[in-house]
């Protein structure tokens, strides 16, 4: 990559500057910009997606059941560019307007909140797919066990069937997040797209996704930065399989604890 014979990588990677004019390519702020997005989806997304896959299985009548799924996956069959409209007119004027001021922030609500509220949003339907499947694959007997020794519905939830759906849930956690770290459109549009480091919720973010797809077909002529936006491909590429190999090796040793 000629970008190497400019600058090292660790300078790249810890580098806060990004100005390819002027032969500054700091990814610093595309790295946290990324990770900042991912985790609050996912701090949004976890809770409630396994509140709804446990009231779905558990809790919901048929006809209710009925209605719910089919809603999931209408909205797991939704473009994302639709998901972005929704952040641009929604969630962004009310991030600007009614929750940053509650914390005594200006802001214009582009920011990387709202990138991690859609970004939640849009791994919903996955995540709630694949958790309602796992718990629905829990043994009756196991319940049954649990609740003729007296245990009352929500023990025998928290301590017999999130306990034995442990690593399911942990599937769905890390299938949802790999999308999430790959999502584009609809986080470009609502992010801000500032290329800093984040230092709060509500600061504008630059995944890197969106600095792919913002200056790929532009910036394409000028020989450094073509290869800083191969490396900035590259770099979503680890960080997409590291994340991917640590929750393998986390899923391993909670199913071999589980077995044990």
């Amino acid at each position: 990559i000629p970008l190497f014979e400019y600058s090292n990588i660790f300078q790249l990677l810890t580098d806060k500057v990004w100005s390819p004019m002027k032969g500054s390519f700091g990814f610093l702020p595309f790295i946290a910009g990324t990770l900042a997005v991912t985790l609050i989806s996912l701090v949004i997304a976890i809770p409630l997606c396994i509140l709804t896959a446990v009231y779905l299985t558990e809790y919901a009548s048929d006809a209710l059941k009925n209605m719910m799924f089919p809603l999931v996956n209408i909205l797991a069959a939704i473009p994302p560019v639709l998901y972005g409209v929704w952040g641009v007119l929604f969630i962004v004027p009310l991030i600007q307007l009614y929750i940053a001021p509650i914390f005594g922030v200006v802001t214009s609500g582009y920011s990387v909140l709202a990138g991690g509220i859609v970004l939640a949003v849009m791994i919903f339907p996955i995540m709630i797919s694949i958790m309602v499947e796992v718990l629905q694959t829990i043994p009756y007997e196991l319940k049954a066990a649990s609740l003729s020794l007296g245990a009352t519905k929500w023990d025998t939830i928290k301590h017999v069937i999130l306990k034995k759906a442990r690593p399911g849930i942990v599937a769905a956690i890390v299938l949802s997040t790999s999308r999430a770290f790959g999502e584009t459109i609809a986080v470009l549009m609502v992010c801000g797209n500032v290329a800093k480091v984040p230092t709060s919720v509500f600061d504008a973010g630059y995944p890197i996704p969106a600095l792919i797809a913002n200056n790929f077909g532009e910036m394409m002529s000028i020989p450094l930065y073509e290869s800083a936006l191969m490396f900035s491909a590259l770099l979503l590429f680890v960080i997409i399989f590291v994340f991917n190999l640590i929750s393998r090796l986390i899923l391993r040793r909670l199913e071999g604890a589980q077995h044990g």
